[in-house]
């Protein structure tokens, strides 16, 4: 009998090739239908795997959720940039490939991601998702954030409602 390992670790520079596959299998299927289809193509165009080997070195952290040699999903994180706001840590993307998305491994991803920015001395932190993103929005609400913030992206002159969600501790 075989035993499968699921583990949650940095990620490598050799990750990259992987990253950037379910970086573009993710958001073409969150987003398809809500960013417009330009300014989502050239987002996901400009994440290539030179992009990810530069991002896995840093200043953010990449976690990745590693299932028997295949990364299923990634977490950057590290300092809040809406320096307005009274929390020091942020997850900047949390994202799982389709096929495994609604198994619970966002939720072992996300509390690794917690864990990380606690462990950095960070107290506090915000994520935010796009309001039309209704399973980022019950994410994060399932996750025990609460969505206390908000504000606007915009692509390519259309503006879309962001929420920012919201960890005290």
């Amino acid at each position: 009998m075989k035993t499968l390992s699921i583990d949650v670790r940095p990620a490598a520079p050799g990750d990259a090739v992987a990253l950037s596959d379910v970086h573009r299998q993710a958001w073409q299927y969150c987003y398809s239908g809500v960013i417009p289809h330009k300014p989502l193509s050239n987002m996901m165009e400009r994440r290539d795997i030179a992009w990810w080997r530069k991002a896995t070195r840093g200043p953010a952290t990449v976690l990745v959720v590693d299932i028997g040699d295949t990364i299923a999903g990634y977490a950057t994180l590290g300092l809040n940039r809406a320096r307005g706001l009274p929390y020091d840590g942020e997850i900047y993307e949390i994202y799982m490939r389709p096929e495994y998305q609604g198994v619970g491994l966002g939720h072992v991803l996300f509390n690794e991601s917690r864990r990380a920015l606690k462990s950095f001395g960070y107290q506090g932190l915000v994520a935010w998702c796009l309001e039309d993103c209704d399973a980022a929005v019950s994410f994060f609400r399932a996750n025990g954030g609460v969505d206390l913030v908000e504000g606007t992206e915009d692509f390519d002159h259309v503006s879309l409602k962001k929420l920012g969600f919201i960890w005290q501790r």
